[in-house]
């Protein structure tokens, strides 16, 4: 994962991504990647699976 912390208490899940890193361009070269899990994430101990990619328009 890059920039993505996430924690689960209870049945809450709690996504932190840090908005001033950047992570460089997109494979397309249209955004600039801020965070990403990098594909699906499944959740420790859970059957939750989690997908996230934060990017912003070069």
């Amino acid at each position: 994962m890059k920039n993505v912390e996430l924690s689960v208490q209870g049945n809450i899940l709690t996504i932190t991504v840090d908005l001033t890193k950047e992570f460089g361009p997109s494979s397309s070269g249209k955004t600039i990647i801020i965070a990403s899990t990098e594909g699906n994430f499944r959740l420790p101990e859970r059957e939750e699976v989690v997908g996230l990619n934060v990017y912003r328009k070069k």
